[in-house]
């Protein structure tokens, strides 16, 4: 569901509204969360900054227009988490200067955030290549995700080999234009 359906459904009926928006970006808001609280606050502190978040995503595309939801969302989300962890390192009595060692502790190569956004790209790219219908996306996905030669494809799919090559190149053609059509 794109920003555009989940705004109309907001207007139309809150709850179902609502109810997508969750669907659709709860994992991204809760991979800013986890990023931003990791080592300071437990799963309930994220599951709770999760919840905040949502509600004031909420709160606001009640009251007023937002052009792209995505955007909002991460950035009310990451204002909640950042707000969430000074509280917590508040309670803790636990505050790391920026000059301390320990501040190469709070770092971790694994951004969650990105990998969210990844797997909703890779999701969204996956759907787009189902629309291509079979044995295209059979295709595809053999070839680009598998990494199967043409070879393999036709055994599999009993096609010869230059007729799964020749719908992969004409299947990448109408995938790109797809793409270009939903970006």
């Amino acid at each position: 569901m794109n920003d555009s359906e989940i705004l109309e459904l907001l207007h139309q009926s809150p709850q179902k509204g609502h109810r997508a928006l969750f669907d659709e970006y709860y994992s991204y808001v809760y991979a800013i969360s986890v990023n931003i609280l990791r080592n300071f606050g437990s799963r309930e502190d994220v599951e709770e900054c999760v919840i905040d978040t949502f509600t004031s995503v909420i709160n606001k595309l009640d009251g007023s227009a937002v052009g792209s939801v995505k955007p909002f969302v991460g950035t009310v989300a990451k204002h909640k988490a950042i707000s969430m962890r000074r509280a917590l390192m508040s309670k803790s009595g636990k505050c790391v200067s920026i000059d301390s060692e320990e501040i190469c502790e709070l770092r971790s190569e694994e951004r969650v955030d990105r990998n969210a956004e990844n797997s909703d790209m890779t999701r969204q790219l996956l759907q787009k290549v189902k629309e291509l219908g079979e044995p295209d996306s059979a295709i595809i996905i053999q070839k680009f995700f598998y990494g199967q030669n043409a070879n393999e494809i036709g055994r599999m799919l009993d096609i010869k080999p230059a007729t799964v090559r020749m719908r992969c190149t004409r299947a990448i053609k109408k995938l790109r234009s797809l793409l270009r059509d939903f970006y």
